[in-house]
Order: C-alpha cells, then sequence, then structure tokens
C-alpha cells in the first residue's frame, strides 16, 4: 500500500514561518496589548450593586473568553513547536515570552475573579440566572468559590508573576535536562546514542535481550541526571507547597482535586475498589512471565509483548482502521479522524530530536487541533494515535461552547479520549487472524488496566509520600528512588523482579505545573470511559448522541453530577467502580484460559 498520508503535521496554517513567524510575533504583540487594557479595565471595576447593574459586565465577559481563548491558541503552537524539535531554541524563548504574557493576565483574571467574589449573594443569583449569563454560570460561580480560599488578588498576583522565574522556570528547566538525556543503544554490533523518545520506543521491544539491555541504559542514563532532576522536582514542590502554605491549604489533594472538579470521597473510593481487586491482575502479571519464560517480570517486561514477533501496522492502515472503527460507532466522530487525516493535523514521525509521549492540543481560534506522537508501527500506537484523536473528538463537540464552558478538567479528558481507544482496541482483538494473534492483541489490552491500576496507582503513592517528606526538607536522588520503589513495590503488591527507581526523574507529569498530580485523573478517565463504553455496547448506534451530550457538559459540571446526570450513577459509592473494573477482569479471565495451555 502506498504512503498516502503526511505523518508530520502543519503548523503553516496556524503561524506561517515556525518559530521565526513574523505573524505569531505580531500576535503575541497584540495579545500583550489587550492584556494591559484590560488590566486597567478590571482594575477600576467595583461589584455591581444591583441586577440592573451586572449588565455592564457583559462586554468584559465576551472580552475575558477572547483574551482566554487567544492563550488558548498561543500555548498550543508554542507547545507543538517545542515537542517537534527539543533543539529549537527559539520555541523556547516563545513559550517563556507566552509565560510571561500569562502571568499578567492571571493577575487580570485573579482582580476579575475577586469582583465576583466580593458581589452580594442576592444580586450574584439574579446576575447568573440573566439570560446572557446562564450559559456561563457553573464557570463563574466556580471562578467565585475558588477566589474566596485564595490570598488576596494583589498577593495572587505578585505569586504568579514570581512563578515565571520561579515555578515555570523550573518546570522548563527540565525540558533542557530531557533534551540533553542521550541513551546508549547497540544495534547490530553498532553504539548508537538515542534520544529519550527514541529509547522509550524500545523499552517495549520484542527482543527480551534488547529490552534488559535498554532498560538498563535508560536507568544508567536518568541516574546521570539525577542531581538535575532532583533539584528540579524538590524545588517546584517548594513553590507549591509554599503557596498552598500562604492560601491556608494544608491537603496537597485539595488544588487537583478543585482543577478536576472531583470530590475526595470519590478518589478515595475508585482507588480502594482498585485496591480490592488488584489479585486478579496480579495473576495476570504471573502467566505473563510464565508466557515469557521468566521467573518473575521486571519493570520493563511489563508492557513487554508477548509474541515472538509483533507485526507491524503501516500509518496508512491505522488511520483507516481508526476511521472505520469510529464510524462503527459514530459518522460525527469518523469524520473528524477523516479530516485530522486528511489535512495534516498529526505528528506522528519517527525520528530524532522530537519529545517523549504524546498529545492532543487544542487551537481554538482555527477550531482545530494537533496531535502530537512518534508511531512506530506497534498496536499500541495504533491505539495511541485512537486515544489522542479522541482528544481531539472531545474539544470538536465543544467548539460552539463559550470559551468560559470549554474549560474540561483532565479527569475528563482522559474519559474521552479512552473510550477512542477502546473502540480501537477491541476491533483489532476481533480482526485478529488466529488465535495466537488474538492472544497479542487481547493482552496488549489488558496492559492498559496494568498501567492504570497499578503503574498510575504507583505515581499517586510516590507523588503523596514525596509531598509529604518534602515539607521537611530537600529529599536527595537517593531518597526519591527509594520512595519510587517501595510505590511501585505496593501498587505491583510486590510481584515484579525489579523495578525503576529513577522512574521519578525520567517522567515528564511529575514536572508538569498546569496539573498537579497528573496520575489519578488517568485512572478516572479509564473507568469511567469503560461504564461509558458498556453502556455504549448495551444501547448500539443510538448511544452516540448522548456521548455527545455527555462531552458537551464535561466543562460545566463536577464529575459526580455529570455522572449522575448522564449515567445515572453516584461515583462517591462503589457500584459504578466495581462494575467497570469487572469489565477489564473479564478480559484478564478469558486471556488466563487462552493461554493455560499453554504454560502446562
Amino acid at each position: 500500500m502506498s504512503n498516502r498520508l503526511r505523518q508530520t503535521w502543519d503548523l503553516e496554517t496556524v503561524f506561517p514561518g515556525g518559530s521565526a513567524s513574523a505573524e505569531f510575533d505580531t500576535f503575541l504583540k497584540k495579545l500583550a496589548a489587550d492584556v494591559e487594557g484590560l488590566q486597567q479595565r478590571v482594575g477600576g471595576l467595583q461589584p455591581p450593586a444591583s441586577a440592573e447593574q451586572t449588565a455592564a459586565f457583559d462586554p468584559l465577559f465576551v472580552d475575558v473568553q477572547d483574551v482566554s481563548a487567544r492563550f488558548r491558541q498561543a500555548g498550543a503552537f508554542v507547545s507543538c513547536l517545542s515537542a517537534q524539535d527539543q533543539n529549537d531554541q527559539k520555541a523556547g524563548q516563545l513559550s517563556a515570552r507566552v509565560g510571561s504574557i500569562r502571568a499578567r493576565w492571571q493577575s487580570v483574571v485573579a482582580t476579575f475573579d475577586s469582583v465576583l467574589q466580593n458581589t452580594q449573594d442576592a444580586v450574584w443569583t439574579e446576575w447568573m440566572e440573566r439570560e446572557t449569563v446562564a450559559p456561563v454560570a457553573f464557570n463563574l460561580s466556580e471562578s467565585r468559590s475558588q477566589a474566596r480560599e485564595k490570598m488576596t488578588p494583589e498577593l495572587e498576583s505578585l505569586a504568579l508573576s514570581l512563578s515565571v522565574d520561579g515555578y515555570q522556570g523550573w518546570s522548563s528547566f527540565y525540558n533542557t535536562i530531557v533534551r540533553h538525556v542521550r541513551v546508549k543503544s547497540e544495534e547490530n554490533g553498532e553504539i548508537k546514542q538515542l534520544s529519550a523518545a527514541q529509547a522509550a520506543n524500545k523499552l517495549g521491544s520484542t527482543d527480551p535481550k534488547q529490552r534488559e539491555d535498554m532498560g538498563r541504559s535508560w536507568e544508567q542514563a536518568w541516574t546521570d541526571v539525577e542531581d538535575y532532576c532532583a533539584d528540579t522536582l524538590n524545588h517546584l514542590a517548594g513553590f507549591r507547597l509554599s503557596l498552598y502554605e500562604k492560601r491556608g491549604w494544608e491537603n496537597v489533594l485539595r488544588e487537583p482535586l478543585e482543577i478536576n472538579r472531583m470530590s475526595a470521597r470519590t478518589l478515595d473510593t475508585m482507588w480502594q475498589v482498585i485496591t480490592d481487586n488488584k489479585p486478579i491482575f496480579v495473576e495476570y502479571l504471573k502467566r505473563k512471565a510464565q508466557l515469557l519464560n521468566v521467573e518473575r517480570l521486571g519493570w520493563h517486561d511489563v508492557d513487554a509483548p508477548i509474541g515472538a514477533s509483533e507485526s507491524k501496522i503501516e500509518y496508512d492502515d491505522a488511520a483507516d482502521l481508526i476511521v472505520e472503527q469510529f464510524r462503527s460507532f459514530s459518522p460525527r466522530m469518523a469524520d473528524f479522524a477523516q479530516r485530522a487525516f486528511d489535512h495534516n493535523w498529526i505528528e506522528a514521525e519517527d525520528r530524532a530530536g522530537k519529545r517523549p509521549g504524546g498529545f492532543c492540543t487544542a487551537l481554538p481560534l482555527t477550531k482545530e487541533t494537533r496531535i502530537f506522537m512518534t508511531y512506530s508501527g506497534t498496536a499500541s500506537n495504533v491505539s495511541t494515535l485512537a486515544h489522542e484523536l479522541g482528544h481531539g473528538y472531545h474539544q470538536h463537540v465543544m467548539d460552539e461552547l463559550p470559551t468560559f464552558s470549554q474549560r474540561y478538567a483532565m479527569n475528563v479528558a482522559e474519559t474521552a479520549s479512552t473510550f477512542a481507544e477502546m473502540i480501537v482496541a477491541d476491533s483489532l482483538v476481533r480482526k485478529a487472524a488466529d488465535e495466537e494473534e488474538r492472544i497479542v492483541l487481547l493482552e496488549d489490552k489488558i496492559q492498559r488496566s496494568i498501567a492504570f491500576f497499578m503503574n498510575i496507582h504507583a505515581r499517586f503513592l510516590f507523588e503523596t509520600r514525596f509531598y509529604e517528606q518534602r515539607r521537611a526538607g530537600l529529599l536527595t536522588p537517593q531518597d526519591l528512588s527509594e520512595l519510587m520503589t517501595q510505590a511501585q513495590e505496593e501498587a505491583f503488591c510486590g510481584v515484579l523482579g525489579d523495578y525503576h527507581p529513577h522512574f521519578w526523574a525520567s517522567k515528564l507529569h511529575f514536572y508538569n505545573t498546569g496539573v498537579p498530580f497528573y496520575n489519578f485523573p488517568y485512572t478516572f478517565g479509564y473507568l469511567f470511559s469503560t461504564g461509558i463504553y458498556a453502556q455504549a455496547q448495551r444501547e448500539g448506534s443510538g448511544f452516540a448522541d448522548k456521548y455527545d451530550a455527555l462531552l458537551l457538559d464535561t466543562g460545566r459540571m463536577t464529575v459526580e453530577q455529570l455522572a449522575s446526570k448522564h449515567l445515572g450513577v453516584d461515583l462517591t459509592q462503589p457500584d459504578f467502580w466495581q462494575a467497570a473494573i469487572d469489565v477489564s477482569a473479564a478480559d484478564v479471565r478469558t486471556f488466563l484460559d487462552m493461554t493455560e495451555a499453554k504454560v502446562l
């Protein structure tokens, strides 16, 4: 089959010229000027004293949302530039420039929120009921509530300003560290120095020796930079803890739970149900060790394919498969994916210089998205591509909503992406040529459960304990590695033969300043989407409209409200979570049955 699809994205239609774009330079200058103008307008505002006075705020709401959308556009563009070429220093400068303007913008937002905060309750109630305001009433009320829990606008503005070269600066420094990481690899007697992104793709090799060698080289590469990573992580956490202290926040989970619009009770219930159900997944890991002819799996064996060889799936074939399977659920979803492929919205080329991982980012001004990943032809790559397209479709559904109502949290974002991934993963299993291939593909699907129930749990345990200890002072690299190993042992129920002590250094998510505790939302999204997927299978094609309606509400409800309205379930109780885990457990039981004869 000829390669008809381009595997590099088109950023020229966003801002021509890449990091040297004159158009983007003009865009940022205008954005900075508008932020300054809004700062002057908001600075002299007084809360409305009556319902009649609230009408004067309508133009301000329009302008605030407009600037917010432009920041998303700018942030998405510079993220794409940095990801596609980690050696693009101009992209780093642009990122810092956007961050500096955003700090001033956040100061405007803090002042704006204080006006909302100080509005009398009676006036507020009438204000939110006005026809022009009602569509964003949830979001404005959320901002008002959060403002009441923070410092004064002046102190919040100061903290945000200092964060540019402090908090945000440390996060940017981590990107610099990663850019210089080189992982030694031997191929056909030749020693190569791989980037972190290239090496990450080889950790799941079908060759056990290559996997072992690469795992050892990977660990060594991060050991070599452990001092830099430890300094960075310590100072990121220190800044966050100091800010929480000034706000009077004692629980480090307060902000991530607030960002994800979920309660601590929901989070605790989810983790407890997962913990109670881990024995069946431990059985899977033991069976996988038998199939790989090892006494116990090592850390890098967990994601390894069990087949002697893994057939490669061409990028064009993956695109056709994804569009076809999306169409079986929703023509709208399929049409969106086809548009993304046809208009070069996806950066998938396997080349040096790219950052590790994958993401989907929204361009609200042009109502487009861009997807980043490194595609090497594995079934896992196909699932990742579907996953990121699921993110894109989520944004596509919300494109016509007010900007305020498009701000959905990470946990429900991961719901849409994982739902899309499930559609494709199931189709791969069904389309398997024979039983051997079906086993391999089913095992690849089960790996996601292990990732969300065990790997992500280890990250959550590590980060929770790290913050507890960080209150008392700096942690050494050795302290961090010990904490990480302990968390991995607990999360995997001690079933592995070795672990990844420097995972805290190699995982970008720990250094993300936008979403603290960049871990449990993944598990929530996986299980929430599993429940939705089960309902979609029961209801058939008619569920597509209900699914779109659920996505539309993700930016204007708590997750508990969302689940109650669209699924009729209570997330604070174990029933929903148990039913979702039962779906994954059924896959494991099928796998155990299919492979039993292989280990007798």
